[in-house]
């Protein structure tokens, strides 16, 4: 079966065409130069340069492939969550050739994107245990199966990678600001500040960050923001990023264990699953419990077309299909597929 995805929902146009778990063609246009200016995602700008650029994208996605658009038995699309003018475009789009070819279309959850990722790259059994780490997510998940997903654990108010860029632009990083805060806490001492562990002293495996961003915010207000501060500011935040991570996930395995047995491994995904000091701590974490830990490759952690393809795919095998009445959703979660 030959898919051919497309994602659109934030300041990523990405397209992707695989057979089966072969990827033939794989394009992301980051739209990160435009929005550094303005220190976050202007969402006007990026449904412009999605419009600007989607129809160029497919193209060139067909050529690396070698194929046509005859060639295609499934198009999917990312339909929810996310900025309503991406996610139109990447939708109509998608919705647009499905129609003109007479072939199945797909709507696609951007976070079942990320879920499923990890099963394209690894041998991975259903249930699993996930960790979803994101701009715009963070959530422990039982995945029962391609399409069941049951919420164990989420943020209260930040997600992951929102604690990371509001601390970044503190600091007067660029955007986005987890990749400087990771670059620039290589440098710096991460024990010089002790911020706070929010929820850490309770059993479920919620979390909550906008707490930290306010201890980060005043330990920049109450001193000179010299390079060697900043340096061991960031290394803080992203060490007590990590003893919350490895607390929450602590917690996630013994709910996980209570409900389906034995857990064999952790799936992380999402974009904030890049950092590697996130990585190798857990995975050192869970070399203690006999857990291994399943992280898709680099490129395909962050927002990408390839994730929207495979979920298309494996949407498809069901007979997972949709109309092409589908609606976008700026707010879905996993919970709420159909």
């Amino acid at each position: 079966m030959i898919v051919l995805g497309i994602e659109s929902s934030c300041d990523e146009t990405a397209i992707a065409i695989i057979k089966n778990k072969e990827i033939l063609s794989h394009i992301v246009l980051s739209q990160i130069d435009t929005h550094k200016t303005f220190g976050g995602v202007i969402p006007e700008i990026a449904s412009r340069m999605h419009l600007e650029a989607i129809d160029g994208l497919i193209t060139n996605a067909l050529k690396e492939s070698k194929l046509t658009l005859a060639d295609i038995d499934v198009f999917s699309a990312t339909c929810g969550p996310g900025l309503a003018g991406g996610l139109i475009i990447g939708s109509l789009a998608t919705k647009t050739l499905s129609l003109v070819c007479n072939k199945p279309f797909v709507a696609v959850n951007h976070l079942q994107g990320h879920a499923l990722i990890p099963t394209m790259s690894h041998d991975v059994k259903f249930p699993f245990l996930l960790l979803l780490v994101s701009g715009g997510h963070t959530q422990f998940l039982a995945v029962e199966g391609v399409n069941d997903y049951k919420i164990l654990g989420s943020t209260i108010d930040d997600a992951i990678g929102e604690a990371f860029d509001k601390s970044a632009r503190l600091l007067g990083l660029p955007y986005p600001g987890g990749k400087a805060i990771e670059e620039l806490a290589l440098l710096g001492d991460e024990n010089k500040y002790n911020f706070p562990l929010p929820l850490c002293n309770q059993k479920n495996c919620n979390f909550s960050f906008s707490g930290l961003k306010t201890a980060v915010k005043e330990a920049v207000v109450k001193q000179e923001l010299t390079d060697t501060v900043k340096k061991d500011i960031a290394a803080s935040l992203q060490n007590t990023i990590v003893k919350i991570l490895l607390n929450r996930t602590k917690n996630a395995i013994n709910l996980f264990e209570d409900n389906y047995g034995k857990l064999n491994s952790l799936v992380i995904s999402g974009g904030v699953s890049a950092n590697l000091k996130i990585r190798s701590s857990l995975e050192n974490f869970l070399k203690t419990k006999n857990i291994s830990l399943i992280c898709p490759p680099l490129n395909l952690c962050t927002d990408n077309g390839v994730m929207i393809a495979w979920a298309g795919y494996q949407r498809a095998l069901l007979g997972l299909y949709n109309s092409l009445d589908f609606p976008i959703k700026v707010r879905w979660s996993l919970e709420e597929l159909n």
